[in-house]
């Protein structure tokens, strides 16, 4: 195959509003270092992280929720420590943390027969040259990603995946399914109860799917809208967003939103019972009475570096068909201003997946 010296694709010029998106046709194909690969990308998606970073929530200045920042309000909070480390971010920046594509090329280390493999990428990576200070290293911030014609990653990244599922099917698993599964596998969730707010959104919706494969009776929090298709997801019951969450019920709550309803959540557990999160998509700051965490004897789990058979295990299941894709709307690449605008709107279940190639 014949590779292009320049490529198209969306870059993040700095942080700030939708403005701070800005789609290039000049952009260097990246060429494949020592043990990496480069991929010509077929499809991508739309996540939180991907927001947060654009309009510099991460940075610890920053005390208010995402959608309030959605129109540039934290960026200057975020000029020295934007990335999710805690870090200033590399502008410009090709984002993009969801990819499937095909390998077209390998650099030193990487047999040649890895060439034509359909993959997709580990979002959430061990720390490698040059970001070794950091506990790991996030696919399309650290690093560019997915929203161009063609990434270089690792070659252990790169997880091939033979599916019938369409590319941007596929490339809807990555993040949202991979932080879903590694905060399970983090809190050892079985067949019990577990509450999952943000049900509707990508990482909720996986959660559901993944939770009811390990047997547990799940209880989705959504708006009244969108209870029926969670229970088409395998949601046993839906609590709305705005209802009372019954005390001492659940014995694991995955939670995505924090914000000022936290305290609800940690009654709503049982004696013991275990709270694991990795969003705080309603504000990262939040009321703790520490009488809740060790009269309950409460465990907390922070999920956001995972073990390396979080990804390849998530592989397995969407060969063997045992979970399955959520897309509630497609875009192309070059709409992906008015995809973060849908994606904000939370009109949508599932993932927002987009077309690259």
């Amino acid at each position: 195959m014949q590779i292009p010296a320049r490529m198209s694709g969306m870059v993040l010029a700095g942080h700030g509003d939708l403005e701070c998106l800005q789609w290039r046709d000049d952009l260097p194909v990246p060429v494949p270092g020592s043990q990496q690969v480069l991929i010509k990308v077929e499809a991508a998606a739309v996540n939180n992280t991907d927001i947060n970073t654009r309009i510099g929530w991460y940075s610890k200045a920053v005390r208010g929720d995402t959608a309030a920042g959605a129109g540039g309000a934290y960026a200057k909070d975020a000029e020295d420590s934007g990335g999710w480390s805690g870090d200033a971010l590399k502008f410009p920046r090709v984002q993009g943390a969801d990819c499937c594509g095909r390998i077209v090329a390998v650099g030193s280390g990487v047999l040649d027969n890895r060439i034509g493999e359909r993959v997709i990428v580990r979002p959430m990576q061990a720390p490698k040259s040059g970001f070794t200070h950091l506990p790991l290293v996030t696919f399309g911030s650290e690093y560019d990603g997915a929203f161009a014609q063609y990434a270089a990653t690792y070659s252990e990244d790169a997880i091939a995946v033979e599916s019938d599922l369409s590319s941007v099917e596929l490339a809807s698993f990555p993040c949202a399914y991979s932080t879903a599964e590694g905060m399970i596998q983090r809190c050892g969730l079985g067949g019990e109860r577990v509450l999952i707010t943000g049900g509707s959104g990508g990482v909720g919706s996986a959660a559901i799917q993944l939770a009811k494969r390990r047997g547990a009776h799940v209880t989705a929090m959504t708006s009244a809208d969108k209870a029926e298709v969670l229970k088409c997801m395998g949601a046993d019951d839906t609590l709305d967003r705005n209802d009372a969450i019954p005390p001492a019920t659940f014995d694991v709550i995955i939670d995505l939103v924090g914000g000022s309803r936290f305290p609800e959540l940690l009654d709503g557990l049982k004696q013991g019972g275990r709270y694991a999160v990795a969003g705080a998509i309603a504000g990262p700051i939040v009321e703790l009475d520490l009488r809740t965490l060790y009269l309950k004897d409460l465990t907390f789990f922070g999920c956001t570096k995972q073990e390396a058979n979080v990804f390849t295990d998530l592989a397995g299941y969407i060969e063997r068909g045992e979970i399955r894709p959520f897309l509630g709307a497609t875009f192309k690449l070059q709409d992906l201003r008015a995809a973060q605008e849908a994606f904000l709107s939370k009109k949508y279940v599932g993932k927002i997946g987009l077309e690259v190639s």
